[in-house]
């Protein structure tokens, strides 16, 4: 199953400005609070959040980061993103649908919220290799994914997190930090050894 076109969030966010309810589910909610305590460190110097949708998130997260760049495969809820975002200076919006754009810049927090599911095996191989490049050396990866199967996703949120675990123990460029899981998702944070 190929990676899902941008052609397919824009269906979906002309169809409903918050599809998956981001600013009113009590899941989404709990969710962030976790995705927030699970950050080791106060502050990041500079952040990327891949999936940044309509930017709730991403409000959270600026409150904690020098520089954000927050992106999303569609330009529809990023309209949203930036008037909720208008306040912080720091933060840069962009529609961005990886692996075929990538910022050309180092990140020592690097975000992936329920995005890698969208993407094909091949396709998020070389995400995973993007990411690790664009980490600096101690800075950390946040995996978050809904676990439970969706038939229109190319994999599931367990596929993604275990695809880089992969890249975990002695000689590999990452070091598993934390792994916690939900009957809904599960959140694994790595950091770069090397």
């Amino acid at each position: 199953m190929p990676s899902l076109p941008t052609t397919y969030f824009d269906d979906v966010y002309r169809a409903n400005e918050d599809p998956w309810a981001f600013e009113t589910s009590p899941y989404e909610r709990a969710k962030y609070e976790a995705t927030m305590a699970a950050l080791p460190n106060d502050h990041y110097k500079s952040a990327f959040e891949i999936g940044c949708s309509i930017g709730v998130l991403s409000e959270m997260l600026a409150q904690r980061c020098g520089k954000l760049l927050a992106v999303d495969a569609s330009e529809l809820p990023l309209k949203t993103a930036r008037q909720r975002l208008a306040a912080y200076p720091q933060v840069t919006i962009s529609q961005m649908s990886i692996p075929n754009e990538f910022p050309d810049q180092p990140f020592d927090l690097i975000l992936m919220s329920e995005v890698g599911y969208y993407l094909a095996l091949d396709d998020l191989k070389q995400v995973r290799q993007l990411l690790i490049d664009h980490l600096e050396t101690n800075g950390q990866l946040l995996l978050v994914h809904w676990t439970p199967f969706v038939h229109d996703y190319p994999l599931t949120g367990d596929q993604v997190h275990e695809l880089f675990l992969e890249s975990t123990g002695a000689g590999k460029p990452l070091i598993h930090l934390l792994g916690q899981r939900t009957d809904k998702y599960r959140l694994d944070l790595f950091g770069k050894s090397m």
